[in-house]
């Protein structure tokens, strides 16, 4: 949500559910979606798990990697993917993970911020725990992911993840 706002989101601000694992968050869409009204805009924003092929096309990547089929009258703006997880976005703000992490992240262990995207989900998780290890609020999934989230600076993502740039277009477009 925070980071929604600092994306000038503020005053129309989506509805936001946190589904748990793909298979829910993919059954919750399809029942927001099958009972949205005319004008309201449902999407779901999920990891790619791996690079898609287009990123343009997330219905195409979904029913490759996961077997999804699109629901009806579903299109690609519906799907906002973290490529390839949330943490290709966390590890991308460098000031931001110095603030939150002090002086005990070891930020030679983060890759090159060249071709995050193309990045494997376990490269890019390994490489999170492993420069926060030494930090008292080590990286953990859950509250600590989204602590985080919420100090991340979307200029900084913008000029380094195409597929953060694409949801911020999406967002300014459907809201």
């Amino acid at each position: 949500r925070k980071l929604l706002i600092r994306c000038g989101l503020q005053g129309r601000m989506p509805h936001l559910v946190a589904c748990g694992g793909r298979d829910a968050a993919f059954d919750d869409f399809k029942t927001a979606h099958a009972g949205k009204g005319v004008s309201d805009f449902v999407a779901m924003l999920i990891d790619s798990e791996e690079a898609p092929a287009d990123p343009n096309f997330p219905w195409k990547h979904l029913k490759v990697r996961d077997g999804w089929d699109r629901p009806a009258g579903a299109v690609d703006d519906n799907v906002l993917l973290m490529i390839s997880c949330m943490e290709t976005w966390i590890i991308t703000d460098r000031v931001a993970l110095g603030e939150h992490y002090g002086n005990k992240l070891q930020e030679t262990a983060l890759p090159s911020l060249k071709n995050l995207e193309g990045r494997a989900r376990a490269d890019v998780q390994d490489a999170l725990t492993r420069a926060t290890r030494n930090c008292s609020n080590a990286y953990q999934k859950g509250k600590r992911s989204f602590e985080v989230l919420a100090k991340l600076t979307p200029i900084v993502l913008s000029e380094h993840l195409d597929s953060f740039k694409r949801i911020c277009r999406i967002l300014e477009k459907h809201l």
